[in-house]
């Protein structure tokens, strides 16, 4: 398993529904357009070290979703999945 470093954060991307609430099958760019820009997280690093050498606890926990910038973070492929490597101070919000 891939461990994060510092203040890092593995995510997954959610997968895209296939079908609207109202029950319409999406294929192909209508299936894109639909996809929620929500990641599930995988793990967490310890947390971002200060100045003075005490770590600061990671807000973000294993399990949360959470939204980012479009362009935000690294992806990585490791044992034929997908993940993003995205640093905690890039998450904009957690999803309730």
């Amino acid at each position: 398993m891939i461990r994060p470093l510092g203040d890092r954060v593995l995510v997954k991307k959610l997968e895209a529904e296939e079908k609207t609430a109202s029950g319409i099958i999406l294929t192909g760019k209508a299936k894109e357009e639909n996809t929620p820009q929500e990641w599930e997280v995988v793990a967490v690093g310890p947390g971002e070290v200060s100045d003075d050498g005490k770590t600061i606890p990671m807000d973000i926990k294993v399990g949360d979703k959470v939204l980012f910038g479009k362009y935000s973070g690294t992806e990585i492929k490791y044992q034929n999945e997908e993940y993003t490597l995205v640093s905690q101070k890039e998450i904009l919000a957690v999803v309730e």
